[in-house]
């Protein structure tokens, strides 16, 4: 099934570049809006899989847009878009409910797999932001005890959520690296991750680690 996508960003050219990535890559652009105020108009008409968000809308910024679609139409998943890696934006659109925070500086493919993973459920930041996500997480989990990953594989989770590359990894617990990469391709497997920030962030949120 294809994926249905709203896309709100005020400046044309870039919301005309959106829309050209977006359809080469096989989704749907569903609706556009240039402002806060249409976009949640044409968001509550079209009732996408996902909404592409600019943070810095006028009328209605992307954060209160995103925190009145997490209330009114919780099952359409919001993709933030910005400028900047700024902390407390990082951090206000991930209190708003956002799903995914992706620069708008990063490649194409990069946003093209933002918008994917979300759609399927899943957490996307960018990588150049993941360590602020990853830091906000810590403290929060939510204390489930289903965990679908063995004890080496959270052992291992937890130094990724620290920031701790694959060769160190495999330093500290006196394993091969490639054990280490076969624990982490597992891992992705289970959480349905695309890659092993995001299945740090899953973890995380799920208080799996």
């Amino acid at each position: 099934m294809q994926v249905r996508v709203a896309i709100v960003e005020d400046h044309a050219l870039t919301r005309m570049g959106l829309r050209t990535t977006l359809t080469s890559a096989g989704f749907i652009v569903v609706a556009e809006a240039k402002d806060g105020p249409s976009g949640l108009q044409e968001i509550r008409r079209a009732r996408p899989d996902v909404a592409l968000i600019d943070i810095g809308l006028p009328g209605i910024d992307g954060i209160s847009l995103t925190e009145s679609l997490r209330s009114e139409l919780p099952a359409t998943r919001v993709v933030v878009l910005t400028m900047i890696d700024d902390e407390r934006e990082v951090l206000a659109a991930l209190a708003a409910g956002a799903d995914a925070y992706c620069l708008k500086s990063a490649d194409p493919d990069r946003l093209i797999e933002a918008v994917r993973v979300t759609a399927e459920g899943g957490a996307y930041f960018d990588p150049r932001i993941a360590h602020i996500v990853l830091r906000q997480f810590t403290g929060m989990k939510d204390g489930r005890s289903d965990s679908p990953l063995t004890d080496r594989e959270t052992e291992i989770l937890r130094l990724i959520a620290d920031g701790i590359g694959n060769a160190e990894i495999a330093t500290r617990l006196s394993i091969a690296l490639g054990t280490v990469k076969s624990h982490i391709r597992d891992v992705l497997i289970k959480l349905s991750a695309a890659d092993r920030t995001q299945a740090a962030v899953i973890a995380l949120r799920r208080g799996f680690i």
